[in-house]
């Protein structure tokens, strides 16, 4: 006797069920958030990054945050039609708190 359960043999390690196809129902539903093209290119990012000859766009200087590596492959595939979705509107953060000014007296 194998090590495997008597369930019927479509049983994944998680315990959910998988189709003959190899996907779960979740999986063909959901179609996906990225495209190939900007893996890639993200892949081709982080490479870069790693060896240290990723540059920034306008200033040139060599990139060493994982986070900007990411983005300028996004925004290489973005550039070249690849499905990556929409970027967020929001910008910089604003800091909020500080100091309040003092109201004048009359």
């Amino acid at each position: 006797m194998s090590g495997r359960s008597a369930g019927g043999g479509g049983e994944h390690p998680n315990g959910c069920r998988r189709s003959a196809g190899g996907l779960t129902r979740e999986e063909r539903v959901m179609a996906r958030k990225y495209g190939k093209k900007a893996s890639k290119k993200v892949k081709r990012a982080m490479h870069e990054r790693k060896r240290g000859t990723l540059k920034s766009g306008r200033s040139g200087k060599k990139v060493k945050s994982r986070k900007q590596a990411i983005a300028i492959g996004l925004s290489e595939a973005r550039r070249e039609g690849a499905k990556v979705p929409k970027k967020k509107s929001g910008g910089r953060k604003k800091r909020s708190g500080g100091r309040k000014k003092a109201s004048k007296k009359k």
